[in-house]
């Protein structure tokens, strides 16, 4: 079968982690990189190859335009800051290209609309980067959610997705840049835990939320502050209630907790399995522990290029997305995903900014 052809926009930290996952996907392939100094991308390819080497050398471009020119490219990962997302999603679907975007998506659902739209006037596939959504671990923890008698009739989702940045993170860092990432954590850390509840709650969307701004970047070398630790609540119809807390400013957490009526359901790890080939969740005060078996176990800790072996969620996602283009049909449910969490997302951080609670 013929892989699909990757090219990446930028050369940013996390296009590392995507290009071992790449490697690993059997039908995928990294073919150019571009960044807006050609040194960087020769660089980057180089460093990347060095450790897991395609057969044939991606080609360095020295412009976004040049790559997405290229006949050579089937597909384009964009980790670009969220500010420039909208511009080079809609120029790559232009020029043919399908899309990965690492999220946030876009600055706001307006902007993701126009995105998804022009995807689709082309017929070229948009697809967020998500990566546990495409992890075996979530058909599992659906049987147990929708059995009737392990969690019953879910009443409250509660999450957490934390780090603390140390260093000279707030310094250097795009995303304490609300210029760059005007939603901050939200966007980086609260768009993963507002993914997972939408996926519990069956895509219905919130009836009202309310957000709150616990803390902010300092405004420091011309930078504009962002939300640097955010809190929101999320009401749904029929009473169900969600919860979650993001934080640049809290020692790494990334769990979540899913309360029925008759039981629930827990995943420590929910963003990123702590073993990645055996990922495990447990349901109910019994303490019943099941493991999605893969092939042994995955340290803590890991360099994020040893990460993306055969069977991870990183490889799986490129996987999923090559073997689906490969089947020329557009997946229709991936770009509803990414727009239905914008929302809920633009949402929370509206109503931290205005102080009320928002009606979607």
């Amino acid at each position: 079968m013929k892989k699909l052809r990757i090219g990446f926009l930028s050369t940013a930290g996390i296009a590392r982690k995507n290009w071992k996952a790449i490697f690993s996907s059997g039908n995928a392939i990294v073919s150019a990189v571009a960044s807006r100094d050609i040194k960087k991308s020769r660089k980057f390819i180089d460093e990347c190859q060095r450790k897991f080497a395609f057969a044939k050398k991606p080609h360095a471009f020295g412009s976004y335009d040049e790559l997405l020119a290229s006949p050579d490219v089937d597909a384009v990962y964009i980790p670009l800051p969220t500010g420039l997302r909208k511009e080079w999603v809609v120029r790559a679907a232009k020029a043919g290209k399908h899309v990965v975007c690492e999220k946030p998506c876009a600055v706001d659902a307006a902007h993701l609309e126009k995105m998804i739209s022009v995807c689709a006037k082309n017929r070229v596939q948009f697809m967020d980067g998500v990566m546990f959504m495409h992890n075996p671990r979530l058909p599992e923890v659906r049987k147990f959610m929708d059995d009737g008698k392990s969690v019953g009739e879910i009443r409250r989702i509660s999450s957490v997705f934390s780090f603390f940045g140390g260093g000279n993170f707030f310094r250097d860092n795009i995303r304490a840049d609300g210029a760059l990432e005007p939603a901050g954590c939200l966007g980086d850390l609260g768009w993963y835990c507002i993914r997972f509840t939408l996926w519990a709650m069956n895509w219905k969307l919130p009836r009202t939320v309310t957000g709150k701004i616990l803390s902010q970047s300092t405004a420091t070398g011309g930078r504009v502050p962002a939300p640097v630790e955010f809190s929101a609540e999320l009401f749904f119809d029929g009473g169900v209630s969600a919860d979650f807390y993001c934080s640049f400013i809290a020692e790494r957490q990334q769990w979540v907790s899913v309360i029925g009526k008759k039981g629930y359901l827990w995943m420590p790890d929910f963003v990123h399995p702590f073993d990645s080939r055996a990922p495990a969740f447990e349901v109910n005060q019994t303490g019943i522990r099941v493991k999605v078996p893969g092939a042994g176990s995955h340290p803590r800790g890991a360099d994020p290029m040893d990460m993306g072996h055969a069977t991870a969620q990183d490889t799986l996602m490129w996987r999923n997305f090559a073997k689906h283009i490969s089947s020329g049909r557009l997946n229709k449910d991936w770009p509803m995903w990414a727009l239905k969490t914008q929302k809920v997302l633009d949402a929370c951080l509206e109503s931290a900014l205005k102080n009320r609670a928002v009606k979607l």
